[in-house]
């Protein structure tokens, strides 16, 4: 909650964005977050490794100092870890029963907390609205009760915020128009976007416009708002050019030293985090081998690096079917539309698919490269000075500051 959103990254278009932000007259926000375990993330100025999974800590404490390092040296931003709140059951019927009991729970907590921040500032300071995230539409109520505005923060693509009527569903068994409650819960979900005063996508135009232009001439849908890519990039790296294979030389064996792939044929190393904004922001880096998720789909085409695509659950599909089918910037390796949200079908996929897709995705002069060139300067166009993003900031915080008077 709060009055105002300090949208301020580091990269020198994002910069423009903070300016724009600047201007306007700002206040203090309060982040209330149900407390939750942060893993796969870690900060490139911090010198402890993501917090590791399962060593006893409660979901209150193990996430805290990963979010006291995001805001280091920023005075108007300040997260409010929610702790005390009536554990729940994994064994509950499926994950989503659980994640929807579990943001019902915090209700009162929030409602306390609101409570007693609109109490500390006093009259001089008034609540201008909810920014609450896309699965905690519960959080709505509690904006009602204080008789202000809720905003939904969108932080998937927007084409999977898109349901799409189909008309012979009625006759399918309830087993296949439900699979573990998903349909519905999302459904709710879904309902309760149009009771929000607005909704902020992570996303550009350039990049969904199909998506945004659609939804956005519903009149039933309150205004929508694309403000990405927000990533968090440090300074770019230009070390080395994108890697090429020797022309002269059509067998390694002839380059490596002797007996060095018959060493080193047994030998691999799977590992559960690595810095991906470095990685792909790499010059030597020519592709990216990715299961879709949306904050990897950004920084892929910030960083203009065309990506292979294997999608496992959640929306990765549609984003997936998004980057091969309608903006030609990747190639896939194995696309399976009959997974269902938590990614319950058996996929196998065989060595000689992966090995085809990264093929075509290492084309050198390739349609797609040119498609991820043109997609990456339209992302950092995006965010300078009457670039689309940059105007849809200006226009929310005019809307969440007309709520103050």
């Amino acid at each position: 909650m709060g009055t105002s959103s300090n949208l301020s990254p580091r990269s020198s278009p994002e910069d423009s964005m903070a300016s724009r932000v600047g201007q306007q007259n700002m206040s203090t926000w309060r982040l209330l977050r149900p407390p939750r375990e942060v893993c796969g993330e870690k900060r490139k100025d911090s010198k402890e490794d993501p917090p590791p999974r399962n060593q006893g800590q409660s979901f209150g404490t193990r996430h805290q100092p990963y979010t006291r390092s995001s805001i280091h040296g920023c005075e108007r931003i300040r997260f409010i870890g929610i702790t005390n709140v009536n554990s729940l059951s994994m064994s509950m019927s499926s994950p989503l029963t659980f994640h929807e009991q579990f943001i019902e729970n915090h209700k009162d907590p929030v409602r306390n907390w609101v409570t007693k921040i609109v109490q500390d500032f006093g009259p001089d300071c008034g609540l201008a609205g909810f920014v609450i995230d896309m699965f905690c539409t519960a959080m709505i109520d509690v904006a009602n009760e204080f008789d202000v505005p809720t905003y939904m923060f969108f932080t998937s693509g927007f084409s999977s915020g898109a349901y799409v009527p189909f008309p012979g569903a009625e006759r399918l068994s309830k087993s296949r128009r439900d699979c573990d409650g998903g349909s519905s819960l999302f459904l709710d979900y879904a309902k309760r976007f149009r009771e929000t005063k607005g909704i902020v996508v992570n996303t550009f135009l350039e990049l969904e416009s199909h998506s945004m232009k659609s939804l956005s001439e519903d009149g039933n849908i309150p205004p929508v708002y694309s403000v990405g890519p927000i990533l968090h990039p440090d300074d770019e790296n230009d070390r080395n050019p994108k890697f090429q294979t020797p022309v002269e030389y059509d067998n390694l064996e002839e380059v490596l030293p002797e007996g060095f792939l018959e060493r080193n044929a047994g030998i691999g190393k799977v590992i559960g985090w690595a810095p991906q904004i470095d990685i792909l922001s790499h010059r030597a880096v020519g592709g990216f081998v990715s299961h879709c998720g949306w904050n990897s789909t950004l920084e892929s085409m910030w960083y203009g690096v065309p990506m292979a695509v294997w999608p496992l659950s959640a929306e990765q599909q549609m984003n997936a079917f998004l980057l091969v089918k309608d903006l030609g910037v990747a190639v896939e390796i194995k696309m399976d539309y009959q997974r269902n949200l938590m990614g319950g079908s058996n996929m196998f996929v065989t060595a000689e698919e992966i090995e085809n897709g990264i093929r075509r995705l290492m084309q050198s002069q390739s349609e797609i490269r040119v498609n991820v060139a043109a997609m990456k300067l339209k992302s950092r166009m995006a965010l300078v000075e009457n670039g689309s993003s940059f105007d849809f900031v200006g226009r929310f915080i005019e809307n969440v500051m007309n709520n103050m008077s």
